[in-house]
Order: structure tokens, then sequence, then C-alpha cells
């Protein structure tokens, strides 16, 4: 299959080199010249010439929302993914021509959460609580974090917008928010503008009491999760691999780039439970935009 990665920062390169590894043809659109086989710094030129027929939106958030209205217009008919989350904010869509949209909330693939989700059908659950935390300078050490996208608000930057895998996959998991609360901003003498802690406390359709927290601060990475049932309490720890239920503890280690593959074998086969949709993404957002309101008026936002 052909493809086009349009943006080429750190997880435009992944995506860019899994595509190559499934044997896609793969071009890659970008703003700066690059030392690439196939690239273009014009979408429609690329569009013309590379005939894509799967297209990876990868470019900063804030860009996301005209760069979908673009391919749309040009009248691009296959295949779309766009990094996480879907906009910088909540916004509306025009009709699109895309055979298929999803949103790259590549962690529904991790088997500890799939692993999770199984676990949690039928019970009734009482309590979640779910925490992701890692210091921002340590993502990517060989560049300057100041100059991260991370780093700015206007880019659609922050640990809320950075870290929304955790509201995807508890939405995935315990169904829509029904009600939220939040706590957060820029706290830390890190040197960005956007926000490095949220904390959300939330009702969601099949949990009454749903925590959660993310954050650029934890010098010791961690993204974990505890439910409460009437009948279990069940442990997952997504960086150790680890899910533990009662006295049973099952290891499901996976590769660095294990989630990204299974997504695009997905998105390349159509095969479309498992990917988040143009829906799920846009109510992320809404829970997003909920959450900042709810921290600006310190209020309960009810759905």
């Amino acid at each position: 299959m052909r493809a086009l990665v349009i943006g080429y920062g750190s997880i435009g390169q992944r995506h860019t080199r899994l595509l190559r590894g499934l044997c896609c043809d793969v071009a890659v659109l970008s703003r700066r010249e690059l030392d690439f086989p196939s690239c273009y710094t014009d979408l429609l030129r690329a569009l013309a010439e590379h005939r894509p027929e799967y297209v990876v939106v990868a470019n900063p958030t804030s860009l996301h929302h005209e760069t979908i209205e673009a391919l749309a217009a040009a009248g691009f008919a296959g295949k779309v993914l766009v990094e996480k989350p879907l906009f910088d904010h909540s916004r509306a869509l025009i009709d699109a021509p895309f055979s298929h949209l999803a949103v790259a909330y590549n962690l529904r693939f991790h088997p500890v959460i799939q692993r999770l989700r199984g676990l949690v059908l039928g019970e009734t659950v009482i309590s979640v609580q779910a925490y992701m935390g890692q210091y921002l300078p340590d993502w990517r050490p060989a560049s300057d974090y100041r100059q991260s996208y991370s780093a700015s608000a206007a880019q659609g930057g922050g640990a809320l917008r950075d870290l929304s895998h955790e509201l995807d996959y508890l939405a995935w998991i315990f169904g829509d928010w029904q009600s939220v609360t939040a706590l957060g901003g820029h706290l830390s003498a890190l040197e960005i503008d956007s926000d490095d802690l949220f904390v959300l406390l939330m009702q969601m359709s099949r949990c009454p009491v749903v925590s959660v927290q993310v954050s650029y601060l934890d010098r010791t990475a961690r993204r974990c999760i505890v439910v409460n049932t009437e009948r279990l309490t069940i442990e997952a720890d997504l960086i150790a691999g680890t899910i533990s239920c009662g006295n049973e503890l099952e290891t499901l280690l996976v590769g660095r780039d294990f989630t990204y593959e299974a997504m695009h074998r997905a998105m390349l086969g159509d095969e479309n439970a498992t990917l988040c949709s143009l829906d799920e993404g846009l109510a992320t957002l809404q829970l997003i935009d909920a959450a900042e309101q709810a921290n600006r008026n310190r209020e309960w936002v009810i759905r």
C-alpha cells in the first residue's frame, strides 16, 4: 500500500519506519528539507504524485484540523490515521470522503489493556484509579524539551493532551464520561508554557468513581491502573507489562513498537473494532475541554 506520513518529528519518523517495515511504499510530507527517498513540501503535489491510499497525520496537534480539512478538500478518499489527540480543542469537522478515519490511541492494542478489558467484562465496577507520569526532559534525551511541541500550549502540547491515552482507554473499557472535575496546570519549574500536571475525578457510565492523574513530573516513569469491582481487585502496570487479579500475576511484555504495528495492521486490514473512531476521539476532546473548564471555574461539568 502507498502511504503518506505528514510530519517528520519523532512520532512521524516512527510511523515512517514501521510502515516501511510493513512493506508500504512510504512518502513523507514535511516543511523541512529531508534526506528521504520520497519527500514533499506540498500536500497537493504529494497526493498527485505519490497517490497514497493511507495517510498518517503526525504533525503538531494544532495543525491536525487544517490538515484533515485540506485532505478532504483535495478529495482524498483513502484511509486516515490521526495522531492523538485528534485536535487541540473540540471542534466540528467537515464531511470528508475518507474510507476510514481513526485516532492513533495505540495503547488499546497493548495486551495488558486488552486483558484488563476482558477481566472487567460482566463485573460491577466500583472504582478505577489510573496514573501516568514521566519526566518531560527524559522523553527525548537527544533534544531540548523546551523546543518540543509538548512544551507549547499553542502547538497543542501539555500533559492533559499528550497523555490522553488514559482518557481514551478508560472510556473504551468503562464507557462514556458523565461528569468531571479537575485540578491542574503548569505547576512546576519546567520551562514550558503548557500544563505539566492534571488530576481528574469522574463518573463514567460503567463506574461511579474514576480518578486519573497525568504528569510531566515523574522522574521514574509510571503507567498503572487499579480497578475495584464487587468481586475483584485488578492491578495493571503497562511499563512492567503485568496484570494481577487476586493471587494470579500475568506478565504480558511487548516490544516498544508492538502496539503501533498492531494499530497499523488494523488500519491496513480494515480491522476497525479496536481502533479509536472519530466519534470516540471527539468525545475525548470534549472531556479535555470539560476538565480545563472545571479547573478554571472550580466546578463539576456535567455532560
